[in-house]
């Protein structure tokens, strides 16, 4: 595994006080985030003010539930867009619930779609993108990629809300996580202005003789996509307390553990290997790396340190 590290990281802390309450989710708020989103109310108008739900079916894949807020008074024309990816869990409206005070205090809007597991099954298929049905086979149709359904989706929510963006904040946590950035090597004309990938379980690293998933060979990446790809705008969101080397949904596989023992680890890890190449290649690097002080493997944690990011 060509995993290289740099003479230098350069990591942007977050300053974070205790009126943000960025601190690691318990259990019990996670029940209560996710009990409010069960509860609450949404609008089946389309990108109405507050919370809405809709049907996305403006591209090849299947139909996708959308969950969405827009605060109250927000300027539907010029307000940032964030697309927000769901963990493995496959639970938007918690992910989006979590992320709703936020929304409010940076006065943003949010689009969270829901890939279920009936049309998604796996994480071959979900935040591995769907471009292999199984080991071994042909790259599927790209129009069928899981990544392929954000661009329209953005189209959608900007014809709906006469918006005026023509970019918009890619953020995803834990298995989300792993979607953006992989969707950032694979879909190069993605009109994202800024990458925000939290707490990814393990990475495609920025190596094209190493396989998909764990790096980027057998896809369609160039050494000219891979050299776009490190001068994007990229805030990786690390929690220092997601370091549990034992976490249940931790990838223990020999190439994951290359990366590191844990969630904390390898995400610095990843950032070392692209900064490694880009100044091996003498290549423009964007990167940078968000530490959330006091956060574990938590949505919720990351979204009070991190807003601020949303474009």
């Amino acid at each position: 595994m060509h995993i290289q590290t740099p003479t230098r990281i350069i990591i942007a802390f977050a300053l974070i006080t205790l009126s943000t309450g960025c601190v690691g989710t318990s259990p019990s708020q996670s029940v209560a985030s996710a009990a409010a989103a069960q509860e609450a109310v949404w609008s089946d108008t389309p990108m109405a003010a507050g919370r809405s739900h809709f049907m996305f079916d403006g591209w090849a894949g299947p139909d996708l539930p959308v969950w969405a807020f827009v605060p109250e008074g927000t300027n539907h024309a010029t307000a940032p867009i964030m697309v927000l990816m769901h963990g493995a869990k496959r639970d938007p409206r918690r992910y989006l619930e979590e992320w709703i005070d936020e929304a409010e205090q940076g006065n943003f809007i949010i689009v969270a779609p829901e890939f279920a597991k009936a049309d998604f099954p796996n994480s071959r298929f979900y935040n591995r993108g769907g471009l292999f049905v199984e080991s071994g086979a042909p790259i599927t149709n790209e129009a069928n990629w899981a990544f392929s359904a954000i661009e329209p989706l953005f189209d959608s929510v900007v014809a709906q809300l006469g918006s005026q963006q023509t970019h918009y904040t890619l953020y995803g946590h834990s298995a989300g996580s792993q979607f953006v950035h992989r969707l950032m090597f694979l879909k190069p004309e993605a009109r994202v202005k800024r990458f925000l990938p939290a707490n990814a379980g393990w990475y495609t690293f920025p190596d094209l003789d190493l396989d998909y998933p764990y790096g980027l060979a057998g896809v369609p990446v160039s050494e000219e996509i891979l050299r776009e790809a490190l001068a994007q705008d990229v805030v990786l969101l690390l929690g220092d307390q997601d370091n549990n080397t034992e976490h249940s949904s931790l990838n223990r596989s020999d190439l994951a553990m290359e990366q590191g023992p844990h969630r904390f680890a390898r995400g610095q890890r990843f950032h070392e290997a692209a900064q490694a190449l880009a100044s091996e290649k003498g290549w423009e690097f964007n990167w940078t790396v968000r530490i959330i002080p006091g956060v574990a493997h938590s949505n919720g944690g990351i979204a009070a340190g991190a807003f601020d990011l949303v474009e």
